[in-house]
């Protein structure tokens, strides 16, 4: 009989250690350590995702470095510009893909629908979750049929392989990594063992098969996948599909990409026949104003390689209570407090008797550096209770003493407010070297300190 151990694991990172532990040495947090069954002398062959008569001999050995022939990753293109966009170019063979979401953002949903529109490519859909009714139900939803799509539900990953076999599919998506179980390992499906060894297998499969494998997994209520960190390590794409349930509006962000760059990001609305393509962001993370109103000023800023034009909505209101208060939605909070010193020391304007309310409308989160231009012009718009015209928008960094600092990637943003109609843009005077802005038609207007947007502006 196969002896069996038990170890104790970290829920949080997935450090290993033979004892229980009150604080994990890996990732410093506390009562994080679970005790699991584990099994570890089960010869490696039994485990394998194919019997040993099908697979093939591949013997290793040491050559030199200029000796391997590289050859460009063969890719499947998707209809879905924005989910070919955040893989660098399309879904590579043989790659394993892990997407993290919060439950009920729309990970199924995606890739569901993706799934149905890949006419030419057969796909095996594993749900562990859900039933075959269910997900019928979701597919009748999307109004999208493909005689390609498989459905599988089962949790066992020998079972599951031994399905993939007689199929033969050339996409596979497992909905989700936390529902499947390997026999080889005593521990239930979740823990981290489990996590680890369920993707273990799938990674062989993807490799030795060639085949694509997409992972859906849960994310903590810290925003982090769960399961161990082990399993971001694994893997050759992390993707987090991020947004606000009480918005239209997902971003499906890159996370790790072994095969294109992790600045991409794809844009998605959430609507009743599945997830819409937004090809135009900026229009609808700019509200239509028919009226001119305080506090408002529109940003030219970056997420990834892409510009987007936000909205800033400011709102100053004397303070009642003693201390002052200072809220922000799709800001950073400590950032909020630096502009705010930055007005009272270098500007003069008494914001400490303020309620200061910052929002980025559309439910994002923007962490760019040049949107600190367009929330001190929206603060003070507020504070002056006087509109700034609508055809003008901002885009630069603040620094401590009220010089504004040059951003990246200038020419891009620029394009992208003339491309909406603008006809002013705010920038940062050092961004002025070497870029000739004859080409625009939009007037660009290069200020170096705080004061000169105040009595540009006002």
């Amino acid at each position: 009989m196969s002896k069996i151990r038990t170890a104790f694991f970290c829920q949080n990172c997935g450090y290993e250690s033979a004892k229980w532990n009150g604080k994990c040495p890996s990732c410093g947090e506390w009562n994080t350590f679970v005790e699991e069954r584990v099994q570890k002398d089960i010869p490696q062959k039994q485990q394998d995702w194919k019997t040993t008569e099908a697979s093939a001999v591949r013997t290793q050995k040491i050559i030199n470095l200029s000796e391997v022939v590289t050859t460009a990753e063969e890719r499947i293109l998707t209809p879905d510009n924005e989910l070919n966009r955040v893989l660098g170019g399309g879904i590579v063979a043989g790659s394993l893909v892990l997407v993290g979401g919060e439950p009920g953002i729309g990970k199924s949903t995606l890739f569901l629908q993706n799934a149905l529109q890949l006419k030419h490519i057969k796909t095996l859909y594993i749900s562990g979750e859900e039933s075959e009714q269910q997900i019928k139900m979701r597919a009748d939803r999307i109004q999208n049929s493909n005689e390609q799509f498989y459905l599988l539900t089962e949790t066992s990953t020998q079972t599951i392989f031994q399905e993939i076999k007689k199929l033969q599919p050339q996409l596979v998506i497992v909905d989700s990594i936390q529902t499947l179980h390997s026999p080889f390992i005593e521990s239930a499906p979740g823990s981290v063992s489990q996590i680890r060894e369920t993707a273990a297998e799938l990674q062989r499969f993807a490799k030795e098969s060639n085949t694509p494998v997409f992972l859906i997994g849960h994310i903590t209520k810290d925003g982090s996948i769960a399961g161990p960190k082990v399993l971001e390590h694994m893997v050759d794409t992390v993707l987090q599909f991020e947004g606000d349930q009480h918005y239209a509006y997902r971003i499906l962000r890159t996370i790790k990409n072994r095969f294109g760059s992790t600045a991409e990001l794809g844009i998605y609305e959430m609507t009743g026949t599945g997830l819409r393509q937004v090809t135009n962001p900026s229009e609808i993370l700019i509200s239509q104003r028919e009226d001119l109103l305080s506090g408002v000023a529109i940003s030219a800023t970056m997420e990834g390689m892409r510009p987007l034009l936000v909205e800033v909505q400011a709102l100053v209101t004397q303070s009642v209570y003693g201390t002052p208060q200072r809220t922000a939605t799709g800001f950073d909070l400590r950032r909020l407090q630096l502009l705010l010193a930055v007005l009272e020391k270098r500007g003069g304007f008494h914001f400490g008797v303020k309620d200061v309310f910052l929002n980025i409308a559309g439910g994002i989160r923007v962490e760019d550096p040049a949107i600190d231009l367009a929330v001190l012009c929206a603060l003070l718009s507020s504070y002056e209770d006087n509109a700034i015209p609508a055809k003008i928008c901002f885009s630069g960094e603040v620094g401590l003493s009220g010089e504004i600092r040059a951003v990246n990637r200038i020419e891009q943003r620029i394009a992208e407010a003339e491309k909406l109609g603008f006809e002013k843009i705010f920038i940062s005077r050092y961004n002025k070297k070497g870029i000739d802005f004859s080409k625009f038609h939009i007037e660009v207007i290069a200020v170096g300190r705080v004061e000169e947007v105040y009595q540009r502006l006002f």
